[in-house]
């Protein structure tokens, strides 16, 4: 049993997503539990009958949480579940104690991000979760670092990098039918940022970027792709609030009529297809999805130095670094690339080998498997014929 918060399209949600497609079903026999079921995954995972319980928290300091941890359990213990595998705070929270209460054999929590978003005590609470599952599942060192930091011992934590299809990305011939459909210039050269609409994300930070860089290339338009949604009276809506302050803010900085909100796309490929170079200013991060997705389309990175970022922006090969919060530099950095076509398509190429080194869906596929096989044996349980015993 795989355990999300919901099923939107983030990062998590999207290698969750990636993985499950890759997984050997003859051997493992999948389910979902959810804290709260919706998102555009969801889809996805009913069109493949994999089947989904949900169990509603409101708040974790509810009377009511303690019950749906009961239930958890008691449901892990009807379905026989052998292996319960939870993904970031909230669904660990939940999972982990639920999967020990029911006797599951493995219990694995994964963690991917450094917790910027933690108060302290939620801080000792991921740490005393962490101690109580039986491995810790981390996508990028820096993360296993600063969990070492937070007092989870190094032997429980194994880093699995995040893997993308690299099929999708292996075309870089650009058409012409986005543009049209967006009214974006065909003669604009596109800087693209992919991005949930998060404050730390430093959106703000790449349209200040932007209206510097208008300066020195008027040719040049920027993409913002992403959306943030909730889930409000039992309907998906985008968070409407910051999108509008957002939009205000390239007005105020003279920017609107040359950039572009796109919300949610299904066709990430194609817009990085359109781009010439791909930036992620956030203020956080664990192993970023958009830089490896635009790894895999062969472009030029500049990036924050914060979280994984250094783990796929190598300086000078790859792409370029900057300082958290400091969109003056940003928008020199995405200057430096946009005034060297050599540079940049020296940059791109080295991305692209490097993502297909390192990041392939087998490849990920292939070690969480392991994992999951790995802590049975350790257990005494093998599989014979397709099923665990």
């Amino acid at each position: 049993m795989k355990t999300v918060t919901n099923f939107s399209s983030g990062g998590t949600e999207g290698q969750v997503q990636n993985l499950i497609k890759v997984l050997d079903h003859d051997r493992i026999d999948l389910q979902f539990s959810c804290l709260k079921k919706y998102g555009l995954f969801l889809e996805e995972v009913e069109r493949a009958k994999i089947p989904v319980r949900e169990f509603p928290i409101s708040s974790f300091f509810h009377p009511g949480t303690w019950w749906q941890l009961c239930k958890m359990a008691a449901f892990m213990r009807s379905q026989r579940i052998q292996i319960s595998h939870s993904y970031n705070f909230y669904s660990n929270l939940l999972a982990v104690p639920a999967a020990k209460l029911a006797g599951v054999p493995v219990v694995l929590a994964s963690i991917r991000d450094r917790g910027i978003y933690l108060t302290p005590m939620q801080k000792k609470v991921q740490k005393w979760i962490c101690n109580l599952a039986d491995r810790v599942l981390v996508n990028a060192d820096s993360i296993r670092t600063w969990l070492i930091d937070q007092g989870v011992p190094d032997q429980k934590i194994t880093l699995i990098k995040n893997g993308i299809n690299l099929s999708l990305y292996e075309s870089r011939v650009a058409t012409d039918n986005i543009r049209v459909e967006l009214g974006i210039p065909l003669d604009s050269r596109l800087v693209i940022m992919l991005a949930r609409l998060n404050p730390q994300k430093g959106i703000d930070d790449f349209l200040r970027a932007a209206a510097l860089i208008r300066d020195n290339h008027p040719d040049v338009h920027f993409l913002v792709v992403g959306d943030k949604l909730d889930y409000k009276d039992g309907a998906v809506v985008s968070d409407a609030n910051y999108h509008n302050y957002l939009h205000q803010l390239t007005l105020t900085l003279g920017i609107s009529h040359c950039t572009w909100f796109t919300g949610h796309r299904t066709d990430v490929p194609a817009l990085l297809a359109q781009s010439c170079v791909s930036v992620l200013p956030s203020h956080s991060e664990g192993l970023s999805n958009s830089l490896i997705e635009s790894m895999a389309a062969g472009l030029p990175l500049v990036a924050t130095d914060v979280g994984g970022n250094p783990e796929l922006v190598i300086p000078g090969i790859n792409g370029i670094l900057v300082p958290v919060l400091d969109f003056e530099v940003l928008a020199g950095a995405i200057n430096t690339i946009l005034d060297d076509p050599l540079m940049a398509s020296r940059f791109g190429t080295a991305s692209r080998r490097l993502c297909e080194e390192q990041f392939s869906m087998q490849k990920m596929a292939e070690a969480t498997q392991f994992i999951y096989v790995s802590e049975l044996e350790k257990r005494g349980l093998r599989y014979i014929t397709g099923k665990a015993h």
